[in-house]
């Protein structure tokens, strides 16, 4: 039996321990020092996505745990911030809801795949997708007038933009991938 305790799986616990940090700062009254702080937990909590998947690849320690709970902890974590800048007025409710509605939509269909006995592994679509969203949530947590970037917030917006495309279209890949666990066997 694999040890479940590995780095990449210990990388993804922290990642959901730093989401309520991440909401409790994105409550706040937003000063400089604050939405920093705020940047920085969201932007490290991205790189342990990144982080975990590649020591579990170059260290043989994928898990069946780390394999849901890793594709869990990035879903939570970019709800968490889609929905928190929704108040703050960074993001329109409309976009967050497409993408915590195709993220449900997707996670369910990865569960009926596997009752169905088929795996599906994240697609390369997808991983393009979260580095959009990552990127583009960074661009609108980030504090306005730290740093001289010129239309920082509205270029947040574009990335978030280009994965909400991405995402209504990964999503209508997984379902044409997954079309025949819909099939009815005779």
């Amino acid at each position: 039996m694999k040890q479940l305790m590995t780095g990449p799986n210990l990388l993804t616990g922290l990642r959901f321990a730093l989401i309520p940090l991440l909401v409790v700062l994105l409550s706040l009254e937003q000063s400089i020092l604050i939405a920093f702080v705020a940047w920085f937990v969201f932007a490290f909590a991205a790189f342990t996505d990144w982080l975990d998947g590649y020591l579990a690849r170059k260290y043989h320690s994928e898990t069946v745990l780390g394999k849901l709970m890793d594709p869990l902890a990035d879903k939570v974590l970019v709800t968490a911030a889609l929905i928190m800048l929704i108040p703050l007025g960074r993001i329109p409710a409309w976009i967050c809801l497409l993408i915590v509605s195709r993220e449900i939509i997707i996670t369910g269909l990865r569960g009926l795949a596997a009752s169905a006995g088929k795996v599906v592994a994240a697609g390369q679509l997808g991983k393009i997708k979260s580095n959009f969203q990552y990127y583009g949530l960074g661009f609108l947590i980030f504090p306005l007038g730290l740093l001289p970037i010129p239309y920082q917030h509205e270029f947040g917006m574009i990335l978030v933009y280009v994965s909400l495309v991405l995402s209504i279209w990964s999503a209508v890949e997984y379902i044409y991938n997954l079309r025949d666990i819909f099939e009815e066997t005779p």
